[in-house]
């Protein structure tokens, strides 16, 4: 995330609170918490992000297809995570200096677009209160 200009603390935090929140940084999860590959993730989001929509799930298989990758893998998610219209369209905020959790969340929401908001925001805290960042 660094490497693509997120340098604030809360905008990683956001981030990362974002990613511990719908799968606990596991690559192979399906919805509701089974650890499965990609093909046997049959109802629900599936992987980081919990990629749920068929537009977005069918996406991060045929991104997979096409440069060679595994979808249950951590790299070729954070691949497709990196060319998925939906981050592109919000990297800009999170690469925004110098804004509050809340701001960072509120601009994050059309990535993930989370019908629970669950603990995510709690996490983002967290993660801003152990940051260093060099």
């Amino acid at each position: 995330m660094q490497d693509q200009g997120i340098k604030d603390r809360n905008a990683l935090a956001v981030v990362l609170g974002n990613i511990k929140q719908e799968s606990n940084f596991h690559p192979n999860i399906c919805e509701g918490g089974a650890r499965v590959s990609y093909q046997n993730c049959r109802a629900g989001g599936y992987g980081l992000i919990q990629w749920t929509s068929t537009n977005r799930y069918i996406g991060l298989g045929r991104f997979a297809m096409k440069y060679g990758g595994d979808p249950s893998t951590l790299n070729t998610q954070l691949r497709y995570l990196s060319n998925e219209q939906q981050w592109i369209k919000v990297l800009p905020a999170l690469k925004t200096s110098g804004q509050s959790i809340d701001w960072y969340m509120n601009k994050s929401y059309p990535w993930l677009g989370w019908g629970i908001h669950g603990a995510r925001t709690r996490y983002a805290y967290q993660y801003a209160n152990k940051l260093i960042l060099g």
